[in-house]
């Protein structure tokens, strides 16, 4: 049996918005110590919202960090406290303009375990209607500026080929709702 490898000292580096960076000293199973600088992150969900007639709603997005716009999957970070099923409803509503009447949790998966603890939670969403007078408001990221559009599975794949969609967590959703199809 092996023992948890614990860090000796943590010391918090950045905290933003979204993620915060430590720097955690751990001792190595043979010796000697590592200095690792991890992106705290408190998790997100990764909607794949599939209309009636069996299309996938993807928004469009301007990414700051590639200095463009990305076709992509819908997301968005928990909240505090905040259960990943209720998030994917919310963030569905939020990005697609749209209520899914269900959700299916398809996975969970950790995008970059080298250095971030992120969870991602992919959620199948169906049954998708425009919000009502009852329904609460829906509130986007203040720099958020989306633009939703449904393709056929045909498309994106193409568009994966392309490289017009270079998102990666739009590629594993199309891979895990395809595997799920089958």
């Amino acid at each position: 049996m092996t023992r948890p490898i614990v860090p000796t000292q943590i010391r918090k580096v950045f905290d933003g918005r979204v993620f915060s960076v430590t720097v955690e000293s751990i001792p190595l199973p043979r010796g000697g110590r590592l200095e690792a600088e991890i992106i705290r992150h408190p998790g997100s969900v990764v909607l794949i919202p599939v209309t009636d007639r069996g299309e996938i709603v993807l928004v469009r997005q301007y990414r700051p960090a590639i200095g463009r716009s990305s076709w992509e999957l819908p997301a968005g970070s928990l909240k505090h406290g905040e259960a990943p099923d209720r998030a994917a409803i919310r963030e569905c509503h939020e990005e697609t303009g749209l209520i899914p009447a269900a959700v299916a949790h398809l996975g969970a998966f950790f995008p970059t375990p080298g250095y971030c603890d992120e969870e991602m939670h992919f959620y199948r969403a169906t049954g998708l209607r425009p919000p009502t007078d009852d329904d609460p408001a829906a509130h986007q990221d203040e720099d958020e500026d989306i633009e939703a559009r449904a393709f056929p599975p045909d498309a994106i794949r193409a568009m994966i080929t392309s490289g017009e969609i270079v998102d990666l967590k739009t590629v594993a959703g199309l891979l895990l709702i395809e595997n799920r199809t089958r």
